[in-house]
């Protein structure tokens, strides 16, 4: 600075050089934010196809959960990966939808966020309520997100009890949080997301002939890359520990090999190898007939053999079979009340008496005062019970 309090050429060429330093690291800054992420940045292979597979798995049983929830056939297809920003989660959503999150409360620390159609939603609420899911409501108020809530819930809970099976330890979630949104919108759930960086998981959702859509996870990223770590460590140790025992083994085998190499080369050349086996050949076997205790034969009197007081209070379960019939699948799903089943016997036969499941007489039916009965009207013989017992 001169003398006078003027700033020379030079500092004045310094700040405008410092200026353009910061506004190009600024153009920098927002040309990487604008720049498409590439799964291979972050994730590798294995990784990317491991954090597909923790979600098949969850989301398989997710689904059948749902199936049974809903009465329709549901299936998902394979997950599909990829990493997106949190500014760029409103673009993914280009769609009226709705958002549920789950936070996990024992086994992980982190939470997941999932992402349905609002048209999907509508029609899970409807059938979830009774209806067909023909015909479902347009606009979704507080029964039709609360009866959405529980089948996530459901599924939400199917899909913890699958990834304590994967990791092996008890993993348990909090009830699911439910909001709706609305197209290209920021709303309160993105906002509250601390991490900047997520895994989006896609699935294509099919529910009978109602739905055909998609349906996303979101997974922070930290989180994720938590899960993706622990099992693969947990899929290396159990490799290493296999690894382990024909480690053993070979070693074991090479100790015996060396001692038969050291064993033939004392031998002269005429004499063959020796190998594993023959020196038990070789052994002198002292070979005897077993020999067993006789025992005296004693006579039993009749009263003796007859005596079955210590078996007469034993419980036996007496069935009264009217007839049979064998039906597919298909029919027995059909039937409904006032349905008539036609049974293997004519009218008027006798019935089974079965003791155990085991045939041993015929009777009739007859009525005693109000309740039925049976009347032994045949005592299948011994030969017959007896080539019943197989």
């Amino acid at each position: 600075m001169m003398d006078d309090g003027m700033l020379s050429q030079d500092e004045i060429d310094a700040l405008l050089s410092m200026n353009d330093d910061e506004s190009e690291d600024e153009q920098t800054e927002e040309k990487d934010a604008a720049r498409p992420i590439k799964n291979e940045d972050y994730l590798s292979a294995i990784e990317e196809d491991t954090i597909g597979e923790i979600g098949n798995i969850s989301f398989g049983n997710s689904a059948t959960t749902l199936s049974t929830l809903l009465n329709q056939k549901v299936s998902i297809t394979t997950p599909q990966v990829s990493i997106v920003r949190k500014q760029e989660l409103n673009k993914a959503f280009s769609f009226e939808h709705v958002k549920v999150q789950v936070n996990y409360e024992s086994g992980f620390t982190g939470e997941n966020l999932f992402v349905i159609k609002s048209e999907d939603a509508a029609i899970i609420s409807d059938i979830m309520l009774g209806g067909d899911g023909t015909s479902p409501n347009d606009a979704l108020n507080d029964i039709h997100l609360s009866a959405v809530q529980e089948a996530m819930n459901q599924m939400m809970g199917a899909a913890a009890t699958s990834m304590s099976t994967i990791f092996n330890k008890i993993v348990n979630i909090t009830p699911p949080t439910i909001e709706l949104g609305e197209a290209y919108k920021t709303d309160s759930t993105i906002e509250n997301l601390e991490d900047e960086l997520f895994v989006k998981v896609s699935f294509q959702l099919k529910v009978g002939d109602l739905i055909d859509s998609t349906i996303m996870q979101l997974i922070p990223f930290p989180f994720a890359y938590e899960l993706v770590e622990e099992l693969l460590n947990q899929s290396s140790e159990k490799k290493r520990e296999n690894i382990k025992r024909p480690i053993q083994s070979d070693r074991i085998n090479k100790v015996d090999q060396e001692q038969m190499m050291d064993s033939e080369k004392t031998q002269n050349d005429d004499i063959k190898p020796q190998y594993l086996g023959e020196q038990t050949k070789q052994a002198d076997a002292h070979i005897q007939t077993a020999s067993f205790s006789e025992f005296d034969k004693v006579e039993l009197n009749k009263n003796e053999q007859r005596n079955l007081d210590m078996l007469l209070d034993i419980p036996l379960q007496v069935t009264v079979e009217l007839g049979r019939t064998q039906k597919p699948i298909k029919d027995i799903l059909d039937l409904s009340s006032g349905s008539i089943i036609e049974l293997d016997k004519l009218a008027g036969e006798p019935v089974d008496i079965l003791v155990n499941k085991k045939l041993i007489a015929q009777g009739e039916v007859v009525v005693i005062d109000e309740n039925f009965g049976v009347r032994v009207t045949d005592i299948i013989s011994k030969t017959e019970r007896l080539m019943k017992l197989n």
